[in-house]
């Protein structure tokens, strides 16, 4: 068995996501699909990666449960190295229930209490591992155990890509803005809350990150303009136009399609091209 070359850090669990072809508003009671799929910020961008070539592991609690069994069965089918997952005899596999209209996502409920509750136990397959590859890090964690994380002398030169899951969870990563070799990925809305403003656009976000001592900031816009600024400075990518169809796990798409190709050696702004691209086949409903 290979060794892995991306590691994955954060939620694993059960997607439950309802969708409908009509738009809806609070109170909509309409008809659609409802699906159970293997989700989760860290897992959603292993996936992805897997997708483009590239072996990723999982460090994340799932428990020893039948959903946690169906799930780590799921997870191996796919090619994804699960060994160094924590199994907890006590927690439960966490589960995140969405609804999306035509109109985007109307409303979610994440429940990760067990990745919250096991703390650090997830991170124990580092030290073994001796990994010295890019590292995906998603905002899901408690904001202690990120700011460890951020301080933590084996992350401090590591290539650490970090994402925050959502708007609600984005000022989390405020201490890896002093990260000597972080990237955030994060959208407009979220750069704004990190930078306590709001801001222009994609460009303009990646660039104040920069200026407040980001190593290196991704920031994206729904349909609008993305940029990725970094220490070589700024390159800027517009989506092309799709048919939206779903929306969740397209930011942890783009993550992964970014990571997974500067993996392969692409230029900044091939790597940003490659992932726009990506997120626009994926809302659109084209691959998995």
């Amino acid at each position: 068995m290979s060794e892995p070359d991306l590691l994955c850090i954060g939620s694993v669990l059960w997607d439950v996501i309802g969708r409908s072809n009509a738009h809806m508003r609070v109170g909509s009671d309409v008809p659609g699909r409802i699906s159970r799929l293997p989700g989760g910020v860290a897992l959603n961008i292993a996936m992805a990666a897997r997708a483009y070539g590239m072996r990723p592991a999982l460090l994340s609690v799932v428990g020893r449960d039948p959903a946690g069994d169906d799930l780590v069965g799921a997870l191996d089918r796919m090619g994804l190295v699960t060994s160094t997952l924590y199994r907890s005899e006590d927690l439960p596999t966490d589960v995140y229930m969405a609804v999306e209209g035509a109109n985007g996502l109307i409303a979610a409920v994440a429940d990760a209490h067990s990745l919250e509750r096991a703390g650090d136990k997830i991170l124990a397959p580092l030290d073994a591992l001796g990994f010295r590859g890019p590292i995906a890090l998603d905002g899901n964690l408690t904001e202690d155990l990120l700011g460890r994380i951020a301080a933590d002398p084996r992350f401090r030169a590591a290539d650490l890509r970090v994402a925050p899951a959502s708007p609600g969870k984005a000022e989390r990563l405020l201490p890896f803005l002093e990260h000597p070799s972080a990237t955030l990925y994060v959208n407009l809305e979220e750069a704004g809350l990190l930078l306590h403003r709001g801001a222009g656009d994609a460009a303009e976000a990646a660039e104040a990150l920069r200026a407040r001592g980001l190593h290196r900031a991704v920031v994206t816009d729904g349909p609008r303009l993305a940029a990725c600024a970094g220490p070589d400075g700024t390159v800027s990518e517009r989506p092309p136009a799709v048919m939206v169809t779903r929306v969740t796990g397209a930011g942890d798409t783009f993550m992964a399609a970014h990571v997974a190709a500067e993996a392969e050696g692409a230029s900044a702004a091939e790597a940003l091209s490659r992932a726009v691209q990506a997120a626009a086949t994926y809302v659109s409903g084209d691959t998995y």
